[in-house]
Order: structure tokens, then C-alpha cells, then sequence
């Protein structure tokens, strides 16, 4: 095989696991999974999220903090763009839409229906710096970019009793499927 179709392999190979990290990501903010969030940063990592600033366990104590009395939070990934500035580096735009619902506050909840939730949206992009290390590509330093951010109310928002609803912590199905299929 001639050197550039080995090179176009591996870096799509690459940015096939970049992409894992980047869904991993998600999946570990959305469902509260701490460790599975830290396995996406190297140790000396660095990030830039909005509001914090710093390494990846103030990130996460934030992100805690941030996250408490949310009632279930997804991010949907966009457009992903992975540019090569050699073999283990690499920068990395991502879109993203974010959106959480939490039961109204107590001034909120005077103008609103029971049933009803305050969803806060954002939509954005994380550009990251990604190093592969150890054979592993994990993000080094992160920038979170915001596009636009607006709360509004979700008619209805609050969970109810029917459906699967997702949760943020070790009852939401992907951990149920992932206990009953990896055992």
C-alpha cells in the first residue's frame, strides 16, 4: 500500500476514536458519569467552559454543582471537523446543542402550569486541541464556544410516569442494557 492511502486510513481511523472520545463526552455529562467524563481528558488537561476555567477535577466539581436538580440534560452532536497537524495532534471543532430541563424555581413557578419545566438551551462549538498519548487520543485543551444560550419554559417539560425517561445516574436503560449485555 502506497504511503498517502496509509495515511488517509490512519487518520480516518483516527478520527473515528476521536469521535468516540467526543460521544463519550456527552454521554458522561448527560447521564452524570464522572469517571466516563474524565477518561475523555488527559490528566494535565485544561478547559475553557464558559463560566469555569481550570483542570479537569474543578471541571467536574463544577459540572456537579452546575448540574444539580437538573432532571435529565442532552447534547447532540453536529458538525465535526478534525484537522491533523501531525500524527498525534490534532484540532477538532465540534457542534453541539445542549439542552436540560429542571422544575421552575419558586418565583417561576407562580406563572406556570403544573407540569411545566424551565429548559435552558445552548448551542455551540467545543474546539479542542487533541493529543494521542499512549496510543490514546484524549483532549489536552478545551475551548467552549457558545453561538447562542436561552432558558424558556417547557409546557409540559416536567417527567411524568410514562415512557423511558433518561436519567443521571446508574438507573437510565444505557447502563441497564450495557450491565445485562457486558456482565
Amino acid at each position: 500500500m502506497e504511503h498517502g492511502i496509509q495515511q488517509t486510513l490512519q487518520q480516518l481511523i483516527d478520527r473515528a476514536a476521536i469521535y468516540d472520545v467526543m460521544c463519550r463526552y456527552a454521554r458522561g455529562v448527560d447521564r452524570g458519569d464522572w469517571a466516563l467524563l474524565r477518561s475523555t481528558y488527559h490528566e494535565d488537561a485544561h478547559d475553557d467552559h464558559v463560566d469555569f476555567e481550570g483542570d479537569v477535577d474543578g471541571l467536574i466539581a463544577w459540572l456537579q454543582e452546575r448540574f444539580a436538580g437538573v432532571d435529565n440534560s442532552t447534547h447532540f452532536l453536529g458538525n465535526f471537523l478534525v484537522e491533523f497537524a501531525g500524527p498525534d495532534l490534532a484540532l477538532v471543532e465540534t457542534y453541539f446543542a445542549s439542552r436540560r430541563l429542571r422544575a421552575p424555581s419558586d418565583g417561576e413557578a407562580a406563572e406556570l402550569a403544573a407540569g411545566d419545566a424551565m429548559c435552558r438551551q445552548s448551542w455551540g462549538r467545543y474546539v479542542d486541541r487533541f493529543e494521542r498519548r499512549n496510543g490514546e487520543w484524549r483532549v489536552a485543551k478545551r475551548i467552549v464556544v457558545i453561538d447562542s444560550r436561552f432558558t424558556s419554559v417547557a409546557r409540559g417539560g416536567l417527567r411524568d410516569n410514562g415512557g423511558s425517561w433518561g436519567m443521571r445516574d446508574p438507573s437510565d436503560p444505557i447502563h441497564v442494557a450495557r450491565t445485562e449485555l457486558f456482565r
